[in-house]
């Protein structure tokens, strides 16, 4: 009996040793600030990543802008390539009016020079529809990478949100948890000091 005493004296708490278990087992404010701290870094390196992506799709098109520059000089080259050749071919049916008044022979030869006007028109037609087919195939790049560009900004709005709720859920369970084991703490304390357990 009198060795439950000593051991009951010997495992009576002081005010110190209370103070010094309630601060170590409940959280301060300080864990929660570094929380929201590190939250907010997390969302502001989003942010930033977000802006870089945005500069190099910018970047994309830019350079897409040049190259229907190039494109647009390409066709004024060709434009003034066939005019320069139709001009050439003005020339020639001049050549072949004087010639059909000095002679009759070269009938023949000025029909042999429509063929290869006419087959040079076909060369030419069959070019402006290559070029259709190709400015048809950009206008088919440009809606998928439009689309693409929507999807990838969709799924990065839904990553972002789906973080946010789970850290802010994620908080309130760590910060329930911890106010609960806290009133444990407390209860169990109160109830030693008191001698009710």
């Amino acid at each position: 009996m009198a060795d439950e005493k000593d051991r009951e004296e010997s495992l009576t708490i002081d005010k110190k040793t209370i103070d010094v278990l309630v601060a170590n087992i409940i959280p301060t404010s300080k864990y929660f600030e570094s929380r929201f701290d590190h939250l907010q870094y997390q969302i502001n390196e989003i942010k930033i990543d977000i802006k870089e992506f945005e500069k190099r799709v910018d970047s994309r098109f830019e350079q897409v802008d040049r190259r229907f520059e190039q494109v647009d000089s390409r066709f004024v080259e060709l434009k003034a390539d066939m005019d320069r050749r139709f001009e050439q071919v003005d020339k020639r049916f001049e050549q072949v009016d004087k010639r059909f008044e000095q002679v009759d022979k070269r009938f023949e030869q000025v029909d042999k020079r429509f063929e290869q006007v006419d087959k040079r028109f076909e060369q030419v037609d069959k070019r402006f529809e290559q070029i259709d087919k190709r400015f048809e195939q950009v206008d088919k790049r440009f809606e998928q990478i439009e689309i693409k560009l929507d999807k990838l900004l969709e799924r990065i709005d839904v990553k972002i949100d789906a973080g946010l709720r789970e850290n802010r859920s994620f908080s309130l369970r760590l910060f329930t948890f911890a106010m609960t084991f806290a009133a444990v703490s407390i209860i169990g304390l109160l109830g030693k000091i008191f001698k009710l357990f």
